[in-house]
């Protein structure tokens, strides 16, 4: 496998990340009025970032090629959600699918960034339980 076809991995899998840790952040922020949960999505969101940078952010949003990409299509289960609660637990799990990819694909780049994904990922995770405490 070349490093094209892995930025590609790593690219979409940043932007997946990003975007649900937004969303449960804005749940927390706009919905819940939850400034320690809010803080804590937002830290994990700019911790992130900073792990991709170590990883060469820019040469993977030129390693993009979203005209060719064959997974791009919604899903009908994409569409469906009853209520804030399921918004919130299809980011989460969205987010930690994206972060235990991001970690996998991280060895392959730059292993000791792969752990920090690692520590976030367990650091989503004790947030988690602490939306499902305090919802």
């Amino acid at each position: 496998m070349n490093d094209k076809k892995v930025q590609r991995i790593i690219d979409a899998n940043f932007n997946r990340a990003k975007e649900g840790l937004r969303v449960c952040e804005d749940i927390c922020r706009f919905i819940y009025n939850k400034k320690d949960l809010t803080g804590g999505y937002k830290a994990i969101r700019h911790d992130l970032t900073k792990v991709m940078q170590g990883l060469g952010l820019l040469d993977i949003i030129r390693a993009r090629d979203i005209e060719n990409d064959v997974g791009k299509r919604t899903i009908s289960s994409e569409l469906k959600r009853r209520n804030i609660s399921d918004i919130l637990y299809a980011n989460s799990q969205r987010v930690k699918e994206s972060i235990r990819v991001l970690e996998e694909f991280a060895k392959l780049l730059t292993p000791r960034l792969a752990m920090r994904l690692k520590d976030l990922r367990y650091k989503l995770y004790a947030l988690e339980r602490k939306i499902v405490k305090k919802t």
